[in-house]
């Protein structure tokens, strides 16, 4: 019931001063209801207020915090990034002072050596010094009395001397010398034929040609624009993880591999093959399946170069060693695979060793070993035979093993007769037909520079390069070159082509003299 009500109700019942009072009562009563009322609402409106307040300072304070956060680990990534950078740049350095340790160590070690043989020959040097003045000495004493003698002086007795025997002794020496080279290739190179061929005979190895290029098949053309990607950022990410080149143009269902190491080619081969079959080509997924690629070809290595050292009937080889061995597998010389050169240079080193009586099992781990240095030899400088044995003595190989590796190239002097069975059988394998091949420009170059030696000899009126340049015929003029001066130019024109040209096997040097006399019947 409202106030106003009761108030009428008071009144009109009472009608007197009472009720007059009472209704001041209630008014002043309500009056002060409502502003109790009003005071209320304003303290739960301030209340209200207070507690937005503190709400828009909670979530204030969680923004701040959020953004804290955030600009720690953006803070923390750069760090991460700027330490790893740090560290491969640390690494880089760490590696190029170990090569320029090692170089600086074979440079003193080079140095120690001249410094040595310097000594020594400064020491023969004065020996034959001594024994020059000797002998001078006493042929001036013998000369004297030799002139008393015969009533002549030395150089009238030499003139005449000269005049007389000059002839003979040019024939007599000729065929002495030719005499003794015909008895020592009957006696020597009989057996030496008959074991290399045995060698050959017992080891036939097929190799292919490695190119710079490799064909990978597609199921179809479409598969190159999933190859490309949207603006080319797949072929980009292969390149960038292979380091090759993909060449895709016109040819039908196919893709090109381009590069000059043929390990990188087969990793980009395999990798692409693989993510055609997956059917997922996108930049993470390539650097994904190029990793795991790296890492199956790796093992794939290790396991090719234990299956050969089991092959060939080796043991206690370091596993790095192993490591280094198999990485040859994708390196070649001159088309040449040369973990498979390896493996028949040892297989024949070991025959020759068994048929000579000598190391048979030392004779192949050195001949397996000898161009371990061309598995790192584009990664560090120095002729591959000397890289090749500092890996060897690295990893514990013996005295002799380190020794045959270094000197198949004769940059050092052998030790024992199975470091010179082993360059015998590098050269075997490198020049059997087939094996190696050549650029045609250097190819042209050395049959002409063949040529050209040979016509620089006197008496030369032609001369031929044949058997793609394994002989040289030479044609001599018969009035000016004698039978025996031409087996001395063919020996010498050996001799130069030796000292001058590079080439694998051996070249035949036939000079041909004939007499012509023609008459004619009238």
């Amino acid at each position: 019931m409202s106030t106003s009500l009761v108030v009428y109700i008071l009144i009109a019942i009472g009608g007197s001063a009472l009720g007059i009072g009472v209704y001041e009562f209630v008014r002043r009563s309500s009056s002060v209801s409502k502003r109790m009322q009003q005071e209320e609402q304003a303290r739960h409106l301030a209340q209200s207020a207070q507690r937005e307040a503190e709400n828009i300072i909670r979530e204030a304070k969680l923004e701040a915090k959020d953004l804290v956060f955030q600009s720690k680990a953006e803070l923390e990534k750069e760090q991460k990034i700027k330490l790893a950078e740090l560290s491969a740049a640390e690494k880089r350095l760490a590696q190029r002072e170990e090569a320029i340790d090692k170089r600086i160590s074979t440079v003193d070690r080079r140095d120690s050596e001249a410094q040595r043989r310097e000594q020594e020959l400064l020491k023969r040097e004065e020996k034959l010094v001594a024994k020059e003045a000797a002998c001078a000495q006493a042929e001036k004493e013998h000369r004297e009395a030799l002139e008393r003698t015969a009533g002549m002086t030395a150089d009238e007795a030499k003139k005449q001397l000269l005049q007389e025997m000059e002839s003979q002794v040019r024939l007599d020496a000729a065929g002495m010398a030719k005499r003794t080279l015909e008895e020592a290739r009957e006696n020597s190179e009989r057996e030496a034929r008959e074991i290399i061929t045995s060698s050959i005979q017992r080891v036939v190895r097929d190799y292919v040609s490695e190119s710079t290029i490799s064909v990978v098949p597609i199921p179809n053309d479409a598969m190159k624009g999933r190859i490309i990607g949207r603006e080319g950022r797949n072929i980009r990410a292969i390149e960038a993880a292979t380091g090759i080149d993909l060449i895709i143009d016109e040819t039908p269902e196919a893709v090109i591999i381009s590069g000059f190491d043929p390990l990188r080619r087969e990793i980009a081969k395999v990798s692409l093959e693989r993510l055609m079959h997956d059917g997922r080509i996108h930049p993470t997924r390539i650097e994904e399946i190029v990793e795991k690629v790296k890492v199956e070809i790796d093992k794939l290595m290790y396991e090719e170069a234990e299956k050969i050292i089991f092959e060939l009937g080796l043991s206690d080889f370091h596993p790095e060693l192993i490591k280094v061995l198999g990485r040859l597998k994708y390196r070649t010389s001159y088309g040449q695979n040369n973990l498979y050169h390896a493996r028949e240079a040892a297989y024949i080193c070991g025959m020759m060793a068994s048929e000579l009586g000598l190391d048979v099992r030392l004779a192949r781990r050195g001949a397996l070993l000898h161009d371990i240095g061309k598995a790192v030899s584009h990664e560090e400088e120095g002729p591959h035979a000397m890289l090749g044995a500092e890996i060897a003595k690295k990893y514990g190989e013996s005295e002799k093993i380190v020794n045959a590796i270094a000197a198949h190239h004769e940059q050092v002097e052998p030790i024992c007769p199975e470091s010179v069975l082993v360059a015998a059988a590098e050269a075997l394998s490198a020049a059997r037909p087939g094996a190696r091949r050549e650029a045609l420009e250097s190819y042209v170059k050395r049959l002409e520079k063949l040529e050209s030696l040979a016509h620089a000899q006197k008496g030369v009126q032609k001369a031929y390069a044949i058997q793609a340049g394994r002989e040289i015929r030479v044609i001599v003029r018969q009035e000016d070159v004698t039978d025996s001066e031409s087996f001395q130019l063919s020996r010498e024109l050996a001799k130069k082509i030796e000292q001058e040209l590079t080439y694998p096997g051996q070249i035949k040097v036939t000079v041909i003299r004939e007499s012509r006399y023609i008459e004619y019947a009238k």
